[in-house]
Formats: structure tokens, C-alpha cells, sequence
């Protein structure tokens, strides 16, 4: 069953439970051979039927609470399960919004979406399947072995001889299995990859003309994915034939040798014939975990998969060194909205007073290797409009991450004042109020009003218009069929990337957040496009508190303070007439990059 099952909250009382009804039923297993063997035995003697209405009575009665404990053990297996399934994807989910979308980029989004629908479903049906299975395992083979051994030792010991040959053979066959599944699972996860990466630059590939090269790229993919699972059908169908094969040797042997001693009377019918019952009943349980064992193998691996990104260390120190501080709310009465998002007072005043104070801020993502991020000191009072520069690798993303609560810093620490908080470690409340805008935004198979209320799910249709209006939508709306209840994403109307963008704009001009936390927002758009949206940007950048990294200069005459960085330290800062001034390293990078212009 695997030790990592026991820290499941619950799962002691569910295998105290399923123990119980496990020695309920091998009770009933039990005295349904004895009954039905001294029915016969009597018959064979020549006793009358009437006189073993008692005894079929008993054997009937014992047969149907044989199975009414199956049924018990199989309910309590499957309300475990449930719950413990429902409560993993829970933390799942929980989790990956604390790793971030940097973390689903690299573990690939069909990968997460499958470990978190269909993984789920098959961890939960190799609860409900192993739980009952291990107790049967434990509990029915020993009393049943110890009721042979009181009825005839010698059947005893031929019993007790097997189990350890058909135990050795199904655990080479599960180690055989393990390989073949974990090759199918990893098929499996690239399938997803690739499937999703194709559905995401179908549009593109259709433009480039390479649409139906790509599609051979795919076949290859799923036919790596049919291989594997050919072949760990293959095993699992040869394991099953054998686990029956020896099984059946087994019981065969017994019976040789109980109808061999019976010709020469050295042992009674009744007690032959209970042992000839219980042989099969002792080894069933062993042979039901060796064929749920191929189909629940599957459903173990999504099970560790899930629990090792559950257990991802956010970083090498604890979360106490995210430090929040409340103060006073700016607005005191700001409507209705207030009671539906927690930082609509902010949206309320006219220039919400924001400030964030780093102290040196370090990152390293692993411990022998360089610091992301090493001794960033800040004191930044918004409303500003903040860029943030530098070079490829130069830490402008983990700076956005840090400061989006997506990664906590491994050294130092931050202040965020003015803005709610939970307890200490908990970066959610202070989360809650910014915007986070990503450079390829998720557009959810869903209308296009439903995903501009990604903020404020309860918003009307006319405020959600209103947003559509200020981030340059009002066009595109307009020529859709159903208005802004179209849907889009997958399997509704493809969006460009300029048009995903503003989306993404409109999202926050609904959900009017004080902080705005924007990282490469136009790397993949081309300039034209760009400047389309600079307008509207701009706009939603008006009385908030902005931090905007690029590597595209033209956004910085725009911005009311600079933070070059240079090998994850602060290089130096300033406004874009200062830093010009100094021709210093912003100097040379916009020098630099108006030289590539020509």
C-alpha cells in the first residue's frame, strides 16, 4: 500500500474500519465452508435433504453477510477516497497558484490540467480499490492458513509452500509493470504537452503553411503514447494469466493430495472438503491485488505525481521572511463593490497611497548555485509608474515574481504597507490586490464577459463592458455574434495576442486593483501592435502603483522611476532623464538599442 498513504488525514480510522469488516467476512467466508461442507458430507452419507435445512440456512446466511461486508468495505473506501482525492486537488490547485505561472511553464500546461482532472480521478480509484484490497491481503490468508492448519496440517503445509512462490512471481510482475507504466505516464504527459503547445500555435503553424508537416509530429507522439500502453497491457494481461495459472497449480495440489489420503481413508470428507473451499478463498486476495495492481498502478503514479508538486518547496527559507504590515485603509466608504473585493477601496481613491520596502532581497534557487536576485534595497511610494530593465538573465522576472507574491525571497525582507494581510507567512491577503499581467495571458474556454471578470466574478454585464470600452475592445465586441457573451478560447473564437492582451487589460480595468505587476506584457507582440496597446496601458496605469519589466526602452520615458538591473543586483537607478544624465548602464542600453534600430 506504500507508506506515503498513512499521512492521508482520516486513512487510520478507514483501515481500523476496513480491518473489521475484513475479519467479519473472513468469519462469514469461513463458516460458509463449514456449512456447505457439512451439507454435503451429510448428503454424501446418505442423511434426507430435510434434515440440512439448518445447515443450508447457515451457509446461506453466512454468504449473504460475506458479501454485505464487501459492500460496507467498499463504501468506506469510497467516501475516503472522495474526500481525500477532492482535498488533494484542493492543495493542488492552492499550490500551483503559490508556484506561479513561471512553475506551470515548465512543467508544461497540459501536464498540470491532466494530473489535475484526470490524475485525480485515477488516484481516487486506486484508493478505493488498494485500501479494501491490502486489508483482505493481510487479514484472510492468515486465519484461513491458521483454520487449514487446525483442520489438517498437512494441506497446511502445502498451503503455506505456494504462497511465497505466487507472492515472489506477482512481485517480478509488478516490477516489470512499474517500468511499463511509468514510460506510459511520461507518454502520456508529453502527449499533453504537445497537444496543448499544438493548439496554442495552430493559428501560427496554419500561417507559416507548416500546418500539415506539424501533423505528423503528432502522430509520432501518439503512437510513442499507444506503444506504452500496449505494452503495459501486454504485461498486465500475461500477469493475470499467470497469477491464475499458479493459482490453479496450487489448489490443484491440495486437491491431489486430500483425494489421494480420502482413497486410502486416511482423512474424513467434512474436513477434506472444508480445506478443498478455503484453498481458493486463501489465495484470492492475493491474486485480486495482483490484477488491481495493473489497473490502479496508473492512479499511483498521478497520486505521487500530484503529492511531489504539492510538497514543492516554495524556496530554501521558511515564509516567515515575507513580512506584512497593515495600516490605515485609505477609503473608509467606497459602495457596494467593497463587499466583493477586499481592495475596491483602493480602486475608490482618487491616488491610493501604496509604499513597498525591500531590504536585502536575495533569491537562490538552488543552494551551490548563483543568486537570481542578490541584496535588493527599495523603498518605493506609489502611485509610480516603476520600470524595471536589464539584460536577459538579469533577474527582472524573479524581481516580478518576488514582488507578486509567486516566490518568497530567500534572504531579506519585504514590507508592503497599506495593503491588508493574513497571518504571518500568508502572502494571499496582500496578493489579492494586485494585478498580474503575464506576457501571454490565459484566455479560459469561456465567453469573453466571463473572462474579463476573471477579478470580479459578480460584476454586471454594463461594468464589464465599460472595461471591454477602456482596453480598446469595444470593436471587437461589437462585431461578435452574441456581443460580449461569445465564447472564446478553446473551442470558441481564437484570439490574436495583441487582442489576448487586452483582455488581460480589461480584466484589470474591471477589477480596479491598486497595484499593477506587468512582466514582458508585449515581448511576443510585434512593435505596430505594441503601441496600439501603449494607450490603453498607459491609462490603466493612472493612479496606481505600476512595475513594468521589459526589455523594450521606448516604455521608460513613460515612467516615473527606473530600476536597471545587472546580474540580479540594482545597477543603479533613477528617472529616464537622470539615468540619461549619468551615461551609465542605462545610458548604453538605450544607446545600444537605437543603434539596432537603424
Amino acid at each position: 500500500m506504500g507508506r506515503s498513504l498513512m499521512k492521508y488525514s482520516g486513512i487510520r480510522s478507514v483501515l481500523l474500519v476496513t480491518a473489521v469488516l475484513t475479519l467479519l467476512q473472513t468469519a462469514a467466508i469461513i463458516g460458509a465452508a463449514y456449512w456447505l461442507a457439512e451439507t454435503i458430507s451429510a448428503l454424501f452419507a446418505g442423511e434426507p435433504l430435510a434434515r440440512q435445512a439448518w445447515s443450508m440456512l447457515l451457509f446461506l446466511l453466512a454468504f449473504a453477510a460475506r458479501h454485505v461486508m464487501t459492500t460496507l468495505q467498499q463504501k468506506a473506501a469510497y467516501r475516503f477516497a472522495s474526500a481525500t482525492s477532492a482535498a488533494m486537488r484542493r492543495e493542488l490547485m492552492e499550490k500551483l497558484f503559490r508556484l506561479g505561472p513561471r512553475f506551470s511553464s515548465v512543467k508544461g500546461t497540459g501536464n498540470l490540467v491532466t494530473l489535475a482532472l484526470e490524475g485525480v480521478t485515477m488516484f481516487r480509484s486506486y484508493l478505493e480499490l488498494i485500501i479494501p484490497r491490502m486489508a483482505g491481503t493481510a487479514v484472510i490468508p492468515a486465519i484461513v492458513l491458521g483454520y487449514v492448519y487446525w483442520l489438517d496440517v498437512r494441506s497446511g503445509i502445502i498451503l503455506t509452500l505456494t504462497m511465497p512462490i505466487l507472492i515472489v512471481f506477482m512481485v517480478l510482475i509488478g516490477l516489470a509493470a512499474r517500468k511499463g507504466m511509468e514510460a506510459q505516464w511520461e507518454s502520456y504527459r508529453s502527449l499533453s504537452n504537445h497537444f496543448v503547445d499544438s493548439l496554442r500555435g495552430l493559428e501560427t503553424l496554419k500561417f507559416l503553411g507548416q500546418s500539415r508537416a506539424h501533423a505528423s509530429m503528432i502522430a509520432r507522439v501518439s503512437d510513442k503514447y499507444r506503444a506504452a500502453t500496449m505494452r503495459t497491457l501486454r504485461v498486465a494481461f500475461l500477469s493475470s494469466f499467470a497469477l491464475d495459472f499458479f493459482t490453479m497449480l496450487s489448489v490443484a495440489s491440495v486437491a491431489v493430495n486430500l483425494g489421494l489420503r480420502l482413497v486410502n481413508g486416511e482423512i474424513m470428507l467434512f474436513p477434506a472438503l472444508t480445506v478443498l473451499i478455503l484453498a481458493p478463498e486463501y489465495f484470492l486476495p492475493v491474486r485480486m491485488v495482483g490484477a488491481d495492481y495493473h489497473a490502479t498502478l496508473n492512479g499511483k503514479e498521478a497520486g505521487e505525481a500530484i503529492q511531489a508538486i504539492i510538497d514543492e518547496p516554495l524556496d530554501d527559507e521558511p515564509a516567515r521572511m515575507l513580512k506584512q504590515k497593515v495600516e490605515t485603509p485609505v477609503a473608509e466608504n467606497v459602495g457596494s463593490m467593497a463587499g466583493a473585493l477586499p481592495f475596491a477601496r483602493y480602486a475608490a481613491a482618487e491616488k491610493p497611497t501604496v509604499s513597498l520596502t525591500l531590504s536585502s532581497v536575495s533569491v537562490q534557487h538552488e543552494a551551490e548555485g548563483a543568486c537570481s536576485l542578490k541584496d535588493i534595497s527599495l523603498h518605493i511610494k506609489g502611485p509610480a509608474r516603476i520600470g524595471i530593465i536589464g539584460a536577459s538573465g538579469a533577474g527582472k522576472s524573479t524581481l516580478i515574481d518576488v514582488l507578486s507574491g509567486f516566490k518568497t525571497p530567500s534572504g531579506g525582507t519585504m514590507n508592503w504597507s497599506g495593503m491588508p494581510s493574513g497571518s504571518e507567512g500568508n502572502d494571499g491577503g496582500w496578493r489579492s490586490g494586485i494585478t498580474y499581467i503575464p506576457q501571454q495571458p490565459y484566455i479560459f474556454s469561456s465567453s469573453l464577459a466571463d473572462n474579463i471578470r476573471f477579478y470580479m466574478p459578480d460584476a454586471s454585464d454594463e461594468a464589464v463592458r465599460g472595461a471591454a470600452a477602456a482596453a480598446g475592445l469595444a470593436e471587437l465586441a461589437g462585431q461578435l455574434p452574441q456581443d460580449i457573451h461569445e465564447m472564446i478560447g478553446g473551442g470558441g473564437r481564437p484570439l490574436s495576442g495583441g487582442q489576448a492582451q487586452r483582455v488581460a487589460l480589461a480584466r484589470a480595468f474591471l477589477g480596479g486593483r491598486p497595484v499593477v505587476m506587468l512582466d514582458e506584457p508585449t515581448a511576443h507582440l510585434d512593435i505596430e501592435t505594441e503601441y496600439e496597446l501603449k494607450e490603453q496601458m498607459l491609462q490603466l496605469f493612472r493612479n496606481k502603483l505600476v512595475f513594468l519589466a521589459t526589455h523594450r526602452l521606448h516604455w521608460m520615458p513613460d515612467m516615473d522611476h527606473i530600476i536597471v538591473l545587472r546580474q540580479g543586483m540594482v545597477a543603479e537607478t533613477g528617472t529616464h532623464e537622470q539615468l540619461l544624465a549619468r551615461r551609465g548602464v542605462y545610458y548604453e542600453m538605450m544607446t545600444a538599442q537605437q543603434e539596432g534600430l537603424h
